[in-house]
């Protein structure tokens, strides 16, 4: 069982990194949004292609309404801290419950 207890934290914690990560790329993207960046910059370019998917998926629920402002980067942002409190850290007792 000590393997898969193993198996099960290392996910976890590749899943947090990747969360970490995923939370700045969006944050990067929304600072960025205030300005007005070159697009054919590579790291801009980047950033679009990484976080538009996901951007595009919230903002098809979001009634915008006119108001002209993006809340789907805060959103976004409640969702992975939302996966970060409960999948990552059921997760984690998962692991120490095998152990």
């Amino acid at each position: 069982m000590i393997y898969l207890a193993n198996l099960v934290f290392a996910v976890a914690q590749l899943l947090k990194i990747a969360l970490n990560i995923y939370m700045w790329v969006i944050i990067a993207r929304a600072v960025l949004s205030w300005v007005n960046p070159d697009p054919y910059n590579p790291i801009v370019n980047f950033l679009y292609r990484v976080t538009e998917p996901v951007l595009f998926r919230v903002r098809r629920w979001l009634p915008v309404g006119g108001m002209g402002i993006d809340f789907s980067p805060m959103i976004v942002l409640l969702l992975i801290f939302f996966l970060d409190m409960f999948v990552v850290r059921s997760l984690f007792d998962l692991a120490a419950s095998l152990r």
